[in-house]
Parts: structure tokens; C-alpha cells; sequence
């Protein structure tokens, strides 16, 4: 592994400020992970009005240098992907914890701190939440990405925190409801401690991208993960029903759609997760037998069991509709293709497109592991598979490169990636 070596992480440790935590052991021996219980200066009230986020915004505007941010979501739980508490930390300003139930406009908050770097881990999860509430960063530093590309196997927080500065996170609070009102007193250490050491993890990430020379890699990373629009709403989203692919008549089909829709409105309306109203599984259960009544669903998996009259009948509604769709309104047993087919089938539409991608992911594949990174991250394989079911007419550089930017791909990749590509795409059929 190419990573941070036990020597990096002790000098990291020794050389920063956790020594208030703890301290670091010396350089001469195998250090033992430190338990991090407490925040250093303890566990911050919870901000839940207008005149204390007045003082965390003041504050934090007064810090200095990146701020450390994450958020905590209600997933599986409430419908939906809001923020239930948001915690930053920065020098000079100490660690807040918010409510963003109670403070549900924090655009104050994020124009107090819009030119500093922001630190957080797996930026695309929270970043989503944190628009919603007025906080959108210009410049971001993802602890999870850096670690991807710096060759770490693991890169979970606990893990990076653990092998980089030698401090073990509390772990266990977060799949919780964080919807729960008073938030229990463990949660809200644990969520202080999830910021508490991020700086320290981005500066000594910093350092190792930079010896192994991928801190422009990553630098063009983070900046296109900050400029990126809001992902738009998804089409069809009742066909990623797990399960969906048993589903083969488009008469059933209507039937998981008007289960999925129905379900949907209600756990908009109840502000409860989807999964609790009705699952996945009995969705599909009752696409596959087209129940003729109350009785027939009841009987169904997922459906007979502590579900009353009404709620059964709801359901029989659904299947009803769905039933009575003329043919024409059923859904289309696919939906859309926009890109390339799925690879299992180039071999019999397009042999020299199978025979060119077969060539492609072997090059990436060998390219990644010299690299000491994931393969996803050197190129995206939705762009591999695009360039390779139409490729350049003539697939040289200047021509490859182009596709591939037209793909998104970042500067650094095309550059590293264009030249396995041409060889690749010159491949002829077997």
C-alpha cells in the first residue's frame, strides 16, 4: 500500500495539535491507537435559535483557515435526505453543533465562511443536504477522496483517523435517527468528535498526496465536485425497486409503479422513510401475482401481517389502477438508453466495440494499480465504455483526449488516461 507509513502518521500526530487529546507516543515505537472520548473543549451546546446562530456565524467569520464541516441525515428513517444537525469546527471559533430543524436557513452561516476552504468527508453525501440549507461551499477539501486517490484500502473516517493520526473515533451512533428531539447527550459527542479532527486529517492527506505528486489530481477533483450542478430529479424512480428485475410484463410493471407512487405520497405525507410504509420486497410480490382482491393481497408476503382493512385496501386500489390501464399507458419494459448498451451485449451487436473495451478496462485496470488508486477514480467506467462504443475516427491523441473531456473528465486524467486509450481503441476484432 502506498500510504501514509507508520513514521508519517506519528510525526503527523506528534507534530499537531492533539497532543491536548493525548499526545503521541515516540517515534521509536509502534504506536497504539489513542481513543478519542471527549471533544477538547467538550461538548458544544446545541444552537437551536436565532440570537446563538447570531454568535456561532460571528464567530466562525472571525476563524481562521479551513472549516471543518459534516451533517448528519435521518436516512431510513424520515423521508427524504434533510440535514438534522450540522457540525463545523474552525481555528479561533471551536466546534458548533446546529439544528438545522430549528435554524433552517443557514445562509448566513455560509457566506460568513464562503471564502474559506471547506473540510469534509465524502463530500457528495452531505453536500446535497447542505444546499438545501443555504450553505454551499466555493472550495473543498474531501478527506474520502484524497484517501481513494493516495492508495488507502480503507477510507471510512474511523479508519483514515485511526491509520493517519492515530486516534480511534467512537463509533456506533451513526445510522441513528438523528430526527430524535432532545438529541441524547453520546450522539451529540459523537457527531463533535466527526469534526474534530478533520483539519488535522486534511493536512496530513495533504502532505501525502503531495509526496506521491497527485495533489493537482486531487485539487481538480475537489473543484469539480464544488462547481457540479444539483443532480436533477431522477427518471422513472420506482424502476430501481430492488427486485425490479423480476419483473417482466409491463402489466406488472404499471403495478410496482402504482405501488411506488402510492407509497411514495404517503411517506411524503407521514415524513417517514419509504421502507417503513411498505418494503421493496412486498412491492414485487405483489407485481408478480396481480392480486385479484383484499383477500388475494393479504395473503402476499409483506402485506397480511399487522396491516389493517384500510391499509390493505389501499394497496388493492394501486394493483387495481394498474390493472386497469388501457395497453397503451403501461410502462415500456426499459427505459431510455442515452449511452452505450450494457456490456454484456457488445459481443453480439458490435464485436470490435467488445474487443475495444475488453482492451480499454485491461490498460485502465493496469494503469490504476501503478497508480495505487481505485480504477473508478483514475476515469469514470461509464466514460471508458462511451469512448469505446464510439470512438474517434481516428483515435489519436488530440482526438481521444477531446472525447474524453467531452465525457468530464479532469485535465489530469485525460492526460494519464489518453495514451492506454489510443492503443486500446486500435484494437481490432478477434
Amino acid at each position: 500500500m502506498t500510504g501514509l507509513r507508520p513514521s508519517d502518521a506519528q510525526e503527523t500526530a506528534a507534530d499537531s495539535s492533539l497532543r491536548t487529546t493525548g499526545g503521541a507516543p515516540p517515534d521509536d515505537v509502534e504506536p497504539a491507537p489513542i481513543p478519542l472520548l471527549e471533544p477538547r473543549e467538550g461538548i458544544p451546546p446545541v444552537i437551536a435559535d436565532d440570537d446563538a446562530l447570531a454568535e456561532v456565524i460571528a464567530a466562525f467569520a472571525a476563524g481562521s483557515g479551513p472549516v471543518a464541516v459534516d451533517a448528519e441525515r435521518a436516512s431510513g428513517y424520515r423521508y427524504g435526505q434533510r440535514a438534522y444537525l450540522v457540525q463545523l469546527r474552525r481555528e479561533g471559533a471551536g466546534s458548533a453543533l446546529i439544528d438545522p430543524v430549528a435554524c433552517p436557513d443557514l445562509s448566513g452561516l455560509g457566506e460568513a465562511v464562503a471564502g474559506a476552504e471547506w473540510v469534509l468527508h465524502a463530500a457528495t453525501q452531505d453536500l446535497p443536504c447542505l444546499r438545501g440549507i443555504g450553505m454551499i461551499p466555493t472550495t473543498l477539501f474531501d478527506t474520502e477522496l484524497a484517501g481513494r486517490l493516495a492508495g488507502f484500502p480503507r477510507v471510512g473516517l474511523g479508519a483514515m483517523v485511526e491509520s493517519v493520526l492515530g486516534f480511534v473515533l467512537e463509533k456506533g451512533h451513526s445510522a441513528v435517527d438523528w430526527s430524535t428531539r432532545p438529541l441524547p447527550e453520546p450522539w451529540l459527542r459523537y457527531a463533535a468528535l466527526d469534526v474534530e479532527l478533520l483539519v488535522d486529517l486534511r493536512d496530513a492527506l495533504e502532505k501525502e498526496l503531495d509526496r506521491q505528486g497527485k495533489l493537482d489530481w486531487a485539487r481538480q477533483e475537489f473543484d469539480a465536485i464544488a462547481q457540479a450542478e444539483p443532480a436533477p430529479p431522477r427518471k422513472d424512480p420506482w424502476r430501481r425497486t430492488s427486485g425490479m428485475h423480476k419483473v417482466r410484463r409491463r402489466r406488472q410493471m404499471a403495478v410496482v409503479r402504482e405501488l411506488w407512487e402510492t407509497r411514495d405520497r404517503i411517506a411524503q405525507r407521514r415524513d417517514i422513510s419509504p421502507g417503513k410504509v411498505l418494503g421493496d420486497a412486498a412491492i414485487v410480490e405483489a407485481a408478480l401475482a396481480v392480486p385479484a382482491n383484499v383477500h388475494a393481497l393479504a395473503a402476499l408476503n409483506g402485506f397480511g401481517h399487522r396491516m389493517g382493512r384500510r391499509q390493505l385496501e389501499q394497496w388493492q386500489s394501486a394493483v387495481d389502477r394498474a390493472k386497469a390501464l388501457p395497453d397503451a399507458e403501461l410502462p415500456q419494459p426499459g427505459q431510455p438508453v442515452t449511452g452505450p448498451p450494457p456490456p454484456r451485449a457488445w459481443a453480439d451487436k458490435d464485436p470490435a466495440a467488445a474487443a475495444r473495451l475488453s482492451a480499454a478496462r485491461a490498460a485502465v485496470s493496469a494503469l490504476a494499480e501503478r497508480l495505487n488508486m481505485p480504477q473508478e477514480n483514475l476515469i469514470t467506467p461509464d466514460t471508458v465504455r462511451r469512448v469505446c462504443w464510439e470512438p474517434p475516427k481516428t483515435p489519436d491523441a488530440e482526438s481521444v483526449s477531446a472525447a474524453l473531456t467531452a465525457c468530464g473528465a479532469r485535465p489530469w486524467q485525460v492526460e494519464l488516461v489518453t495514451p492506454p486509450l489510443v492503443t486500446a481503441l486500435s484494437v481490432s476484432t478477434p
